[in-house]
Order: structure tokens, then sequence, then C-alpha cells
């Protein structure tokens, strides 16, 4: 392997000494509701039921072709720190509550599919509402 100073890489590559960086959480969340809206009419997969899983079994959920796996499929997501596809997984690196993920790919809400449109638009309302207590109270008394 040959070592260069950055200076001289820079002769031969544009290098973004800024990446791989941390993005906040709503940078994320609007990379992952602009990945779905590159093809809003895909169908997506649903979660069965994953408000009445054990919370083990409930975190380890997944599903080809669901909209937590598009979020995966993104290189640009997986090096900010998106390990794998899991429903766990994407409630944490997303910083999501068990409610706002639920409502965004359980099955009871859309049946087998969801429309890659539809997901953003929930992933969208979810970043015009804060994580947390506040969050839920905002949620329950705007319905």
């Amino acid at each position: 392997m040959k070592h260069h100073a950055i200076e001289q890489l820079q002769t031969v590559a544009k290098i973004d000494q800024n990446y791989p960086r941390a993005a906040t959480r709503i940078e994320r969340l609007e990379r992952w509701a602009e990945l779905l809206e590159r093809n809003p009419t895909r169908a997506l997969a649903t979660l069965h039921q994953t408000e009445h899983q054990p919370i083990a079994e409930r975190y380890a959920m997944r599903g080809n072709g669901s909209p937590i796996s598009v979020a995966f499929d993104d290189p640009i997501l997986r090096a900010a720190g998106l390990e794998n596809d899991s429903y766990g997984e994407a409630k944490r690196f997303f910083e999501l509550s068990d409610n706002q993920l639920h409502n965004l790919v359980c099955y009871c809400h859309f049946g087998t599919t969801v429309s890659a449109a539809t997901a953003a638009h929930h992933i969208r309302t979810t970043l015009m509402r804060p994580p947390g207590l506040v969050g839920r109270l905002l949620a329950i008394f705007q319905r």
C-alpha cells in the first residue's frame, strides 16, 4: 500500500474531508424521505403487527423491500451508522418512538404494502414533531 499526503491526493481526486460525518436526526430522516420519494409508487413491504410482538422479537423484525430496507440500501445512511434493516435498528438510528415507527411500517395501517410516497409522508410528519413525550402529546392533540 502506498501512502500519500491529503494534499497530494487532492490533485488526483476530490476529497471530502468531512465524510463520513455524523448526521443529525433531522438530516437522517430527511435523507430517508428523499430516498423513498425517488420512486413514490413503489409498493413496500410492511411488518406484521409490530405493536403485539415482544420487544426482542419486534426489534429483530425486518422485511425485504420494506421502507427500512430502502434506508439500509443507501450507502450514505450506512456510513452515518445505520447497521441493518431491522425495526430496532431503525428505531435507534432515526430516534423514533415505537408509535412513530409503528405508524410508518405496520401492516395494520396499510395491509401488506405501503407506497413509498405514503411512507415518506409519514417520515416528513415525524420531522415536524419533536421526539419524546412532547411529540406524543402534540400527536394526541392534533388528532
